[in-house]
C-alpha cells in the first residue's frame, strides 16, 4: 500500500491494537500476526516503502506488548511510524533466522490470524518454527477488525468523498464526444489528484457496449455521440479511500437508456434506505437486486451490491447474498447497483454510505439523475 499515512497519534495505534488483541482472544487466536499492508498501517502507521523478502511482522498476542519484527536496515523508519511508541520493535540482520526470532513470541501450538497479504514464503518459514501452530486469514478470522470507523476516520472518509464529487462536478464539463476513454480516465486520475488524492486506485471509462463490462479496462475506444458511459473512480486521499460510480450520456438518450438509468438509481434508493443499524448485510443486497429483478432485468445485475472502504478501497463487510453480518454505526461500504445489457450499454450508480444511530449517510452528494455530456 503507498500513500500518505492519516494523522493519527500514537494513543489511537495503541487503542487499535489493544482492540485488535481482545478481538483476536475472543475469536479463539493465540496471536494476530500482521504483514507489511493496510492491516499494519491501520494498527501501526508504518508502511515500509517497499514490500520485500526480509521479514517484517507485528506480533499482537494477548498478555505481552505488542512487537514489530522488522529487519535492522529498516529499524529506523519503523521507529518513526506514529505508532511506534506504542509497541516494542525487535530487529534482526541478514544472516539470521527471522522466523526463529518470532516464533520465541508465539505459542508454539497456537492457532494464529495472519494477513491476508502475508508472503507465502514468510508463512511457510513460520510453520516450519513451530510444526504445531495453524493460521487462518484474518479476512476469515475477524472479518470486522477494521470495519467500524471512529469519529476521525469517518471526516476523513467523508473528505474523501466530497473529493470525489468534485471530481464528478469538473468531469461533466469536459468533452467526451470523439475522445478516447483512456484519455477522460487521465482527466479523471488529474482530476482526483488536484482535489488532493495521493494515489489513484481505478478510473474506470465505459463508454458504449463496454459499459456492459463492470470492471471494463480503459481502452482507446472512440466515445461517440449517443453512448451511455460508466464513469467509476476513485483512490486514497489522507490515507482513506474514495469510490463513486455516475452514468453520464453524450447527448440526449434514448427512451430505453432513461427507463433503465431510472431503475438503476430506484435500485440504489432502495440499497441506501434498507441501511440502518442490526440490518443483515445481505438485506442491503437484497433490497437493491429486488427493485432490478422486478422490472425483469434480474440476470443483469452481475456482482455484489457492495463492498467496505477504508484504508483500501475494498475491504469488509461486503453487501451480498448470504452475508449475515449485521450493520453497526460505524461501517462504511458502497451501494452499487447496476444493469448490464452485452453488446449495448450498462448503468451503474455508486455512494459510499456510512451507518448512523438510525440509518444510513451517503458520504457521495452528486446527482444521481442523468447527466448529459457533449
Amino acid at each position: 500500500m503507498t500513500g500518505t499515512a492519516a494523522p493519527f497519534a500514537a494513543d489511537d495505534y495503541k487503542a487499535r491494537m489493544e482492540r485488535a488483541v481482545r478481538s483476536a482472544a475472543e475469536a479463539g487466536l493465540a496471536a494476530l500476526l500482521v504483514a507489511p499492508g493496510p492491516d499494519l498501517v491501520w494498527l501501526t502507521g508504518y508502511a515500509p516503502t517497499a514490500a520485500t523478502e526480509r521479514l517484517t511482522l507485528l506480533v499482537l498476542a494477548p498478555g505481552q506488548d505488542p512487537v514489530l519484527v522488522v529487519p535492522t536496515l529498516e529499524a529506523p523508519d519503523a521507529a518513526r511510524a506514529a505508532g511506534a511508541s506504542a509497541l516494542t520493535l525487535r530487529d534482526w540482520t541478514d544472516g539470521k533466522d527471522p522466523y526463529a526470532a518470532t516464533a520465541t513470541l508465539l505459542d508454539a501450538a497456537g492457532r494464529f490470524g495472519i494477513s491476508d497479504n502475508a508472503w507465502a514464503m514468510h508463512l511457510l518459514g513460520l510453520q516450519k518454527a513451530l510444526p504445531g501452530s495453524s493460521y487462518a486469514s484474518l479476512t476469515e478470522a475477524l472479518p470486522m477488525l477494521r470495519a467500524v470507523k471512529d469519529t476521525a476516520e469517518l471526516e476523513l472518509l467523508a473528505a474523501a468523498g466530497a473529493a470525489a464529487d468534485a471530481t464528478f462536478e469538473e468531469i461533466r464539463k469536459v468533452p467526451f464526444g470523439g475522445r478516447r476513454e483512456s484519455e477522460v480516465a487521465a482527466d479523471l486520475a488529474d482530476l482526483l489528484r488536484r482535489f488532493g488524492h495521493s494515489q489513484v486506485d481505478f478510473t474506470i471509462v465505459a463508454s458504449g457496449p463496454n459499459g456492459a463490462n463492470p470492471h471494463h479496462e480503459v481502452g482507446d475506444r472512440i466515445i461517440e455521440r449517443g453512448d451511455m458511459v460508466v464513469l467509476d473512480f476513485g483512490g486514497l486521499k489522507d490515507g482513506y479511500g474514495s469510490d463513486t460510480s455516475r452514468t453520464v450520456h453524450v447527448g440526449e438518450p434514448t427512451e430505453e437508456e432513461r427507463r433503465v438509468h431510472d431503475l438503476v438509481r430506484a435500485a440504489q434508493e432502495a440499497g441506501f434506505r434498507a441501511v440502518r443499524p442490526g440490518v443483515p448485510c445481505q438485506e442491503v443486497d437484497r433490497a437493491a437486486r429486488a427493485v432490478i429483478a422486478d422490472a425483469g432485468y434480474g440476470d443483469r445485475f452481475i456482482h455484489r451490491t457492495g463492498h467496505g472502504i477504508g484504508v483500501t478501497t475494498h475491504e469488509p463487510p461486503y453487501m451480498i447474498e448470504g452475508e449475515e453480518q449485521p450493520l453497526v454505526p460505524g461501517m462504511c461500504f458502497s451501494v452499487e447497483p447496476g444493469v448490464y445489457l452485452p453488446g449495448r450499454f450498462g448503468v451503474r450508480i455508486e455512494d459510499i454510505v456510512t451507518v448512523t444511530e438510525d440509518g444510513g449517510r451517503r458520504l457521495n452528494d452528486t446527482t444521481r439523475e442523468m447527466v448529459i455530456v457533449d
